[in-house]
C-alpha cells in the first residue's frame, strides 16, 4: 500500500513511479503537489500497488514542517509495507480512512445535485487468480467481498438447495440398524429417526460467515448490500468476538472441507477480511481509480448536508453580487423559544490542515454575507406596499420570512453567523466532537459602534470545529435517519453555543414600561440613547430585550440602566428566556402620547424642597399655582389652562413629570386647601391641577436652560414639550 498525501509537495525523486499515470504537475522549485483525493491502482511492474492519496486534514505544521499526525515525513511512509513507522492503531486507522473517503467519493459521485465532473472513476480488478498485490487493503477486499456476492448468486442457490435437500426425509436402513426401537400394541416406535441433515454443516457454516460480513459491512460501512439467503446471521457482541480473532478460527477449522474453486476463493475473502494482512489475488492487467479533484469541494458538500437547507429563497445562498454562501439554514432564533420566528444561519466550511487559522479574507466575506442576507431581508419588506407586520410571504419560495428590522427601536435581529472547519482528534477516533475555538478572537467582531448589539452593521462570528472522522463516516453511510438525527442536534447545539459567546461579550435584561409609560415615545424621544441597544423579539410588543457590553465600553451601562429604569422595569434575562419569568405584569395601564407642540407647566423647586414635593405629588397628585388678584394674573391663568403636563424640576435637570387628567384647573381659595405641593404658601388663591397618577410621561432627558437662565427662575413657566428636549426630535431619528 502507498500513501500519498494531498497538496503536499514531494521531491520528484520520491514519487515519480508512484504517481505515474495521473496529472501531478512539478512545479519550478522541482517539487510536486497532487491536488487528488481517492485511490488508484498503479499497474507499473515495479510497483504494483494501491495508491492511496489522502486528504491533507492528517498534516499539521510544527516548527514549519510539515507532518502526518504531527510526528511523521510524508516521504516517510509512501510505501508503508517497506518502510513503516506507524504503530498499530495508526496503521488500522490508515486503512478503515481510506474506507470511509472511498465512501464519502462515492455517495458524492451518486447523488444527482452534486457537480461530478470533479470525480474520476473507473472500475476493475476481480477478485481471482493472477498478478498479485504487494500488499492487500483493506478497501480491495471489502470492494471483493461485495463483488462476490453480485456475480455469484447461482453458487448460493445451488449451495443451499443441496443443503437442505431431504433434510426431512429418514434414512430407514440407518434407523433400525443404530437406533433401538420401542414396542406399543405390537408396533415398532423409533424416538431417533436418522434424516440426511448433517450435525455439522460446513458449508452452511462458511455462508453464515460470509453473509454475516456483508450484514457487517452494510451497517457498519454503508455500503449497499443484497442477502436473498434466509440464514440466521452472526451479529453484535457475537460478532465483535469474530473481529476479535474467532473469525480466524472458526475458518481454520473448516478449511479442509472445502474442494470446488468457489468455495475456496470465498474462503480466501473471508479469512482476508479477518486478517488484513493476509494477500489476495487480483486481476491487475488494468487501471482502476476514484478520485476526486479538489476534495474541498465535497468536505462543503459533506457539510451542507449534514447541516444545512437545501430550499433557500433565491438571493441568499446564491447572492446577487455574485457571492454564495457555503451553508444556510432556518432555525430557531438567539434572543427567545418562540418557534415561529426562526431565524437564517450563515455558515462558512473550511477545509484545512490541522490547526490553521482563519484568514481575514475569509472574516470579511462572511461580514458581507451576513449583510446581504439583512438587505434582502429590508427589501423584502419595504417591497410590500408598506406592510409593517413582523412575517411576509415570500411569494417565490412559499414561505413566511420573520423581519429583521424592528420599527420601534430601529434595532436590528442577531445574524448568527459561523465558520466550522475540520480536525482530527489525538485518539484519531469517530467521535462526535465539536469544538469552539478563537472565542476571543477580536477579528471576529464587525461594528460601527461600541454598545450597540442590535445593530445592523455589529456582526459577530462563532468557529467551531468538527471531528472529521465522524462527518466523514456519518456521510458516507448515507442513512437518512442518522444524518437527520444529527442535523437536529448539531443546529441546536450551534445556537447555544453562540448564545453562550454573547452573553460572554454582552449582559442581557428584559425591560418592560411601568404603568403608564409609552415605551414608544420614550425611545423616540430618547432614540440617540438607546438606539442599538435596545430590541423587541417577544411576541408581546410591550417587552424589550436590553444588552449592554460587559466590558462597558462607553462607562455608561450603570448610567444607562438608572435612567431607563425610571421608566421601565429591567431585570436580567438570559437569551432565550421567557422575560415574563423575570419581569411583573403591568396590568390597567393609562398610555401617555406624545405631540411635539404639548405644553408643560414647569415649576423650581431645589434641594430638600424638590424631594418633598415630588414625594407628596405621588401621593396627592395636586399642584397649585399660587396667584394675586390682579389683571396681569387673570391673563395667567388664561394661558395655564392649556397645560397637558406638570414638571416639578431643580436646577441640575432633575425633574418629574405628570400627565393632567384633562379635566384643567380650578380656582381654589385658601380656605379651601388641601394637603398639596404648591408654589407659595401664603397666597389667597390658588390655580389647582389634578394629575393622573397611574399615568407616568415619558420624555427622557430634557434641558431646563431656558428656564434657569431666565430672570426669574423661581415662578412658574408653561414651554412647549419640544423646547425642553435636549436635542431636535429629527436629529435623534437621524443618528
Amino acid at each position: 500500500m502507498r500513501i500519498i498525501i494531498e497538496e503536499h509537495k514531494y521531491a520528484v525523486a520520491d514519487v515519480k513511479d508512484v504517481l505515474k499515470g495521473i496529472d501531478a504537475l512539478e512545479n519550478v522549485e522541482g517539487y510536486v503537489s497532487v491536488n487528488y483525493v481517492g485511490y488508484f491502482y498503479n499497474t507499473d511492474k515495479d510497483i504494483r500497488d494501491c495508491v492511496f492519496i489522502l486528504p491533507k486534514v492528517l498534516l499539521e505544521d510544527k516548527n514549519g514542517k510539515e507532518l502526518v499526525f504531527g510526528k511523521y515525513r510524508p516521504e516517510d511512509i509512501i510505501n508503508i509495507d517497506a518502510n513503516n513507522p506507524f504503530t498499530q492503531q495508526e496503521k488500522n486507522f490508515i486503512y478503515e480512512f481510506a474506507v470511509w473517503i472511498y465512501r464519502a467519493i462515492v455517495v458524492f459521485h451518486n447523488d444527482k445535485r452534486n457537480n461530478t465532473s470533479i470525480v474520476y472513476h473507473k472500475k476493475i480488478a476481480q477478485a481471482g487468480k493472477g498478478s498479485r498485490h504487494l500488499s492487500n487493503t483493506f478497501l480491495d477486499i471489502l470492494l471483493s467481498l461485495i463483488r462476490f456476492n453480485k456475480e455469484n448468486q447461482n453458487f448460493f442457490f445451488y449451495v443451499l438447495r443441496n443443503l437442505h435437500a431431504g433434510f426431512n426425509k429418514i434414512n430407514w436402513t440407518k434407523t433400525i440398524a443404530t437406533t433401538n426401537a420401542i414396542i406399543q400394541d405390537n408396533n415398532a416406535v423409533y424416538l431417533n429417526p436418522i434424516n440426511k441433515k448433517r450435525l455439522i454443516n460446513f458449508d452452511e457454516e462458511l455462508l453464515v460467515i460470509y453473509f454475516s460480513i456483508l450484514n457487517y459491512i452494510s451497517e457498519y460501512y454503508g455500503f449497499s448490500v443484497s442477502i436473498n439467503c434466509n440464514i440466521q446471521l452472526i451479529t453484535g457482541k457475537r460478532f465483535q468476538t469474530y473481529l476479535n480473532g474467532m473469525g480466524k478460527v472458526k475458518l481454520r477449522q473448516i478449511k479442509c472441507k472445502y474442494f470446488s474453486d468457489k468455495a475456496l476463493q470465498l474462503w480466501d475473502l473471508c479469512y482476508a477480511f479477518f486478517d488484513t494482512a493476509r494477500q489476495i489475488y487480483v486481476n491487475a492487467e488494468q487501471k482502476e481509480y476514484l478520485l476526486v479533484k479538489n476534495f474541498n469541494i465535497i468536505f462543503e458538500s459533506i457539510i451542507d448536508e449534514l447541516i444545512g437547507d437545501r430550499n433557500i429563497p433565491a438571493g441568499l445562498k446564491e447572492q446577487d453580487d455574485g457571492k454564495r454562501v457555503d451553508h444556510m439554514y432556518s432555525y430557531q432564533g438567539l434572543t427567545t423559544n418562540e418557534e415561529d420566528k426562526p431565524i437564517y444561519y450563515i455558515g462558512d466550511s473550511k477545509y484545512y490542515k490541522r490547526n490553521n487559522n482563519i484568514g481575514k479574507k475569509s472574516v470579511y466575506k462572511q461580514f458581507t454575507y451576513a449583510r446581504n442576507v439583512i438587505q434582502w431581508n429590508l427589501n423584502l419588506f419595504m417591497n410590500n406596499d408598506g406592510d409593517d407586520k413582523d412575517l411576509q410571504y415570500d411569494k417565490k419560495n412559499f414561505r413566511n420570512v420573520p423581519k429583521l428590522r424592528d420599527n420601534v427601536t430601529e434595532g436590528y435581529n442577531i445574524i448568527p453567523n459561523f465558520f466550522i472547519s475540520a480536525k482530527l482528534n489525538e485518539e484519531l477516533n469517530y467521535k462526535d466532537d465539536i469544538e469552539v475555538t478563537d472565542r476571543n478572537k477580536s477579528d471576529f467582531l464587525n461594528r460601527h459602534f461600541d454598545n450597540r448589539l442590535f445593530d445592523r452593521d455589529t456582526l459577530l462570528i462563532c468557529h467551531y470545529d468538527v471531528n472529521f472522522l465522524y462527518v466523514i463516516s456519518l456521510y458516507a453511510r448515507n442513512n437518512t435517519l442518522q444524518k437527520g438525527a444529527w442535523k437536529e442536534k448539531v443546529r441546536d447545539k450551534f445556537r447555544k453555543q453562540i448564545q453562550c459567546m454573547l452573553e460572554e461579550k454582552y449582559d442581557f435584561y428584559a425591560m418592560r414600561a411601568r404603568p403608564g409609560v409609552n415605551a414608544e415615545e420614550y425611545i423616540k424621544h430618547n432614540f440617540k440613547s438607546v438606539v442599538g441597544k435596545v430590541y423587541t423579539p417577544f411576541a408581546d410588543k410591550n417587552t424589550y430585550s436590553l444588552a449592554l457590553e460587559s466590558s462597558d465600553p462607553e462607562s455608561n451601562n450603570e448610567a444607562t440602566k438608572a435612567s431607563l429604569s425610571e421608566f421601565f422595569f429591567i431585570e436580567p434575562c438570559c437569551l432565550g428566556q421567557n422575560p415574563d419569568e423575570v419581569l411583573p405584569a403591568v396590568h390597567g395601564v393609562t398610555s401617555v402620547s406624545l405631540t411635539h407642540n404639548d405644553l408643560a407647566l414647569c415649576v423650581t423647586k431645589e434641594g430638600i424642597h424638590f424631594d418633598n414635593a415630588v414625594e407628596k405629588m405621588k401621593q396627592t397628585g395636586k399642584l397649585g399655582i399660587a396667584l394675586n388678584m390682579n389683571g396681569a394674573t387673570l391673563q395667567l391663568v388664561e394661558g395655564f389652562t392649556s397645560a397637558k403636563y406638570l414638571i416639578i424640576h431643580n436646577k441640575s435637570n432633575k425633574y418629574a413629570a405628570f400627565f393632567v387628567d384633562g379635566k384643567g384647573p380650578r380656582l381654589v381659595s385658601a380656605n379651601e386647601m388641601t394637603d398639596m405641593v404648591m408654589t407659595k404658601k401664603g397666597s389667597s388663591i390658588y390655580l389647582v391641577y389634578n394629575a393622573e397618577l397611574n399615568a407616568i410621561p415619558a420624555f427622557g432627558k430634557l434641558d431646563f436652560t431656558p428656564i434657569t437662565k431666565s430672570g426669574d427662575s423661581y415662578s412658574p413657566h408653561l414651554l412647549p414639550i419640544s423646547s425642553l428636549q435636549k436635542e431636535n426630535i429629527k436629529e435623534n431619528i437621524d443618528a
